[in-house]
């Protein structure tokens, strides 16, 4: 009994072995075929590295300002008598824009008036008399006194009656109105912007070391994004004096010719001024640019050899050093030479050594000055 068992162990253990050196058998085959495994090659589009001619610019964050703006106020409390604008339109300087109930002041100015006029007779009769040697000088030059207070009052109460017609201060563009008709104004109490928009100013700040090639009469250049990306161009016409403790930067000013009410005050831009001669730099679209916090790189194009000894076309992982950018191009100052096969779509699924195949039917938009529809 004890021999069967024996020989049936013994056939279970051979059995287990046969398994076992099958499964290994197996397991080598399917690495052996894994490690030789080439997946297919990625489809991307590439540009070749050109080198070009760029000006050295800054680029910077900037506000417009109105060279003159002001909410125009009431001077004098009041009651609005009548309105004469519409919000938003132009107006010249000097067109009236809010009249104040002046009945009270008119009523004054009659009584003013006669009170002058009674002044002028008592002077002219007052004269007459010293001339004649009736009266004394002094009586002549008290009746002097008295004409000029007169006269004075008269123009004190015509003065208010003046400052409760409420005049536009400047030739400008009018904002949204903030009186009604019948309103009791406060002195001081607002009215309506107004705002003068040609020219404009566009305040700027650059760092402090970039702020010894800032010149006055430097041209810049700026961007809104409100207006579809136009671009418009002035001129530096002020730099601050002192630099930001917070900051350490230094205020700039331009001025921008704008006849046609495109930069508003208030408006966010994109200024960029020239600080610099030329330099030759490598321009690639911007999508061929892979950004990471450790550094930019690129995918450049190139004969690689497989593990079987095959030469196939793979890529490899380049990190780059960035100038400025110009549209859909960016500036390459390091990293490439000129000539290099760079890939501009379809980095995200690439890695080093990965196999590529270069289709160039449609290539990603590459201009430095592109004009989007959507924007």
């Amino acid at each position: 009994m004890s021999r069967r068992m024996w020989l049936m162990l013994m056939a279970v253990v051979a059995g287990v072995g046969v398994l076992g050196v099958f499964k290994v058998l197996q397991i080598q085959a399917a690495i052996a075929q894994a490690s030789s495994f080439q997946p297919p090659p990625e489809a991307v589009t590439t540009i070749k590295a050109r080198p070009a001619e760029w000006p050295a610019t800054l680029g910077a964050i900037g506000t417009v300002h109105a060279v003159r703006g002001v909410t125009v106020s009431a001077d004098l409390p009041g009651v609005v008598e009548s309105i004469a604008f519409e919000s938003g339109r132009n107006v010249r300087e000097g067109e009236i824009l809010v009249r104040l109930d002046t009945r009270q002041e008119r009523a004054q100015l009659a009584a003013a008036e006669a009170q002058r006029d009674l002044a002028k007779i008592n002077l002219d009769r007052t004269r007459g008399l010293v001339e004649q040697g009736i009266l004394a000088q002094a009586e002549l030059d008290q009746k002097t006194a008295e004409h000029r207070q007169a006269e004075a009052r008269v123009g004190e109460i015509r003065a208010t009656i003046e400052r409760k017609q409420i005049r536009a201060p400047f030739t400008g563009v009018l904002g949204i109105r903030q009186v009604n008709l019948g309103q009791y104004l406060q002195g001081g109490a607002p009215i309506v912007p107004l705002q003068s928009l040609d020219p404009v100013h566009v305040n700027f700040s650059v760092p402090q070391q970039q702020a010894g090639a800032m010149r006055a009469g430097g041209e810049v250049q700026v961007a809104a994004e409100a207006k579809g990306g136009e671009t418009a161009t002035g001129r530096i016409t002020a730099i601050d004096s002192v630099v930001d403790e917070a900051t350490r930067n230094v205020e700039i000013q331009a001025t921008f010719d704008n006849p046609t009410g495109r930069l508003r005050p208030g408006m966010f831009v994109e200024a960029h001024v020239r600080t610099g001669a030329t330099a030759e730099v490598l321009v690639l679209p911007a999508s061929a640019i892979s950004y990471a916090p450790y550094g930019d790189s690129v995918f450049v194009v190139s004969d690689m050899k497989g593990r079987d000894g095959t030469t196939y076309k793979g890529v490899r992982q380049q990190f780059v050093k960035l100038g400025a950018a110009r549209g859909d191009q960016v500036a390459v100052v390091s990293g490439l030479e000129a000539g290099d096969e760079v890939v501009t779509s379809g980095t995200f699924k690439l890695r080093n050594g990965a196999a590529v195949l270069v289709d160039n039917s449609v290539q990603p938009e590459n201009s430095a000055a592109p004009k989007p529809e959507d924007s």
